[in-house]
């Protein structure tokens, strides 16, 4: 069976956990080495059973926690290459573990195929990732502006996904942050709003996604409820009822197991 755990996500720090098997997959560690050790001891697992950490990109609620973790585990890091780079500047001694993932070409990787999908970010070669084993597809979009081409070609027909809602629009625009951080977050390399959210929650489910977790929302400018609302209205709109829940900012997760299925229409 293959899993999906959220140990942490927000703007605080983000990581989560696609298992299959005894194939553990950790992306991103923007959290401590301690919350990430302590998230995978109640799972029954431990540092030495990750297969490879997954980055998405170098801003430090996404690797915040990776230089302890690479002290304390041996697995490889999977990264694009302009993320790569990045990384090795910070991270001395990286190289040799460093493993660089093409854009849009599909890696094999034990029990899955990993497709690393471009984004629009204010970060060097950020991406987004599809993961497929043969339970089926789990795609991961989160720190982007808006849906890449690449993401709107590739994520379609994975039966779960992981999808940024991160801001209300008006909440954000009439919020109290200080207008370059609005700027950026509403700029084409910023984060997807609850609406732009909503439109490829439709899409995705259209293609087949039985459950759709949203990640990422902001603190001060979201509200699970705000978020989950958006994105059910739309999907409803267009009789799409798939499995709709929103990750825990702080916390972990229960178990989203992955499965082909049908997803219900009314």
């Amino acid at each position: 069976m293959t899993t999906v755990h959220t140990l942490a996500s927000g703007s605080s720090g983000n990581a989560l956990l696609v298992s299959c098997g005894d194939i553990h997959l950790l992306v991103d560690a923007g959290i401590s080495c301690r919350r990430i050790t302590a998230g995978l001891r109640e799972l029954g697992l431990a540092l030495d059973t990750l297969s490879a950490v997954l980055i998405t990109h170098t801003h430090t609620d996404h690797i915040g926690g990776l230089p302890t973790l690479l002290k304390r585990t041996a697995c490889p890091v999977l990264a694009s290459a302009q993320t790569g780079r990045g990384l090795t500047y910070r991270l001395a001694g990286l190289e040799d573990r460093l493993q660089e993932l093409p854009l849009c070409r599909s890696v094999p990787l034990e029990g899955f195929t990993i497709t690393a999908v471009p984004t629009s970010h204010d970060a060097p070669g950020s991406c987004g990732f599809r993961l497929d084993t043969a339970d089926g597809g789990v795609g991961i979009l989160t720190d982007t502006g808006y849906v890449t081409d690449e993401a709107a070609d590739i994520l379609p027909g994975v039966d779960l996904a992981v999808l940024e809602a991160n801001h209300d629009v008006e909440a954000l625009r009439s919020g109290p942050y200080p207008y370059y951080l609005k700027k950026r977050i509403l700029s084409e390399e910023g984060h997807l709003s609850n609406e732009a959210s909503a439109r490829f929650a439709v899409t995705l489910a259209e293609a087949g996604a039985s459950e759709i977790i949203l990640a990422h929302l902001s603190r001060e400018n979201n509200t699970p409820a705000m978020a989950q609302n958006a994105v059910e209205t739309a999907l409803s709109a267009a009789g799409l009822f798939p499995a709709l829940s929103v990750a825990p900012r702080d916390a972990m997760s229960g178990p989203h197991p992955v499965r082909r299925r049908s997803v219900c229409r009314k």
